[in-house]
């Protein structure tokens, strides 16, 4: 039991199997399953929380093990969980217990034989699971970055599984600037020799992993976050030439990476994320936003290089009831992980207000 949950609130994780799941491609998975965390007091209304690129079911977590939102979701917090239970599914095509690259395929792992997914296969995958654990409507839905394509996919596809719905940091579809820093992730890691057309024998081998990761790392704060913490600052080290403290961050995170993600479902995202765009198929992004129907919050930050608030509230215009906030702050990108004190209260009214 965590230090945020009281008695009365349950945390669990477990997995779901759902079946197949024809993909939009057409393509079926055969067997899939989900690994989700579910907390709080099953009793009480869902929020359904989406997480970002590398992260994982584990939203809340436990006191032992703590939750990537861990203090955002909790007893009182921002969302309440004395008010709301919260399930977090691991994507599918991740990486921590959900069906993906590093899966069996009858007697075989997929490794890059594992079909390309859309943000829609993942929002279907679970919306078959919420089904299985016997939810049936939704109070919410939220999530950042990735999290925040498969929310804009929530309300689409499912329009009338949810009430209300928040969206951070992500755009409607993703730009050619974002394209463009994931090609040179992407190129980094399937040029690596290690990488072994996706049969590598271990992540660590792939160097390229650790490019790409140090590559998304410079996008997600800005740069003012940067010089702030880093100031040019040189790093103790037998090195030839001057090393410095912010090359030594990016170099430890792009090695963290290759011990707790699998290269080909890093792959399996980012092809995925490229793909994101709400208007394909239904008439473009304006008439995809006109079938909205859930309260949407859109929230931007300032900074983010990669999803613009100015996007973002461009977007939330097109939306039968949307509402933008933006929020000033120097993390970018991340200010969706972080800070909560600067915009956790608009989510809390939004989700708490009207019930």
């Amino acid at each position: 039991m965590g230090e945020a949950l009281t008695e009365k609130v349950r945390y669990s994780e477990g997995t779901i199997d759902i079946g197949s799941l024809t993909l939009e491609s057409g393509k079926v998975i055969e067997h899939v399953s989900l690994r989700y965390e579910r907390a709080g007091d099953h009793t009480l209304p869902v929020v359904l929380i989406c997480h970002a690129l590398t992260g994982t079911h584990q939203s809340v977590g436990t006191e032992e093990n703590p939750g990537w939102w861990r203090g955002f979701a909790a007893d009182h917090g921002y969302i309440d969980l004395t008010r709301f239970q919260t399930i977090t599914f691991n994507v599918l095509g991740g990486c921590s217990g959900s069906t993906g690259p590093d899966s069996y395929d009858r007697d075989r792992k997929y490794r890059s034989d594992f079909p390309f997914i859309t943000v829609k296969d993942m929002v279907n995958a679970q919306h078959k699971a919420l089904l299985k654990l016997s939810v049936e409507k939704l109070h919410g839905v939220i999530g950042g970055s990735l999290g925040g394509m498969q929310t804009l996919e929530w309300c689409i596809t499912y329009p009338d599984f949810m009430e209300k719905a928040v969206l951070l940091a992500a755009t409607p579809s993703l730009s050619d600037y974002g394209i463009a820093f994931n090609r040179i992730g992407i190129h980094a890691i399937e040029n690596d020799p290690a990488w072994n057309h996706g049969f590598y024998e271990h992540a660590t081998d792939v160097k390229g992993f650790e490019v790409a990761r140090m590559v998304g790392l410079v996008t997600y704060r800005s740069p003012h976050l940067f010089t702030g913490r880093f100031n040019r600052e040189e790093k103790t080290a037998e090195e030839k030439q001057p090393f410095y403290q912010v090359e030594s961050y990016l170099k430890y995170q792009g090695e963290k990476i290759t011990k707790r993600f699998d290269p080909n479902s890093y792959l399996t995202l980012l092809y995925a994320m490229n793909h994101h765009d709400i208007g394909r198929g239904r008439g473009g992004i304006q008439e995809a936003a006109g079938q909205i129907r859930s309260k949407l919050l859109c929230i931007g930050f300032k900074g983010d290089l990669l999803y613009p608030p100015e996007d973002i509230q461009s977007f939330t215009g097109a939306v039968p009831d949307g509402v933008f906030h933006e929020v000033d702050t120097a993390f970018g990108h991340d200010g969706f992980l972080v800070e909560f004190d600067k915009w956790g209260h608009i989510v809390k009214h939004h989700f708490e207000t009207g019930q």
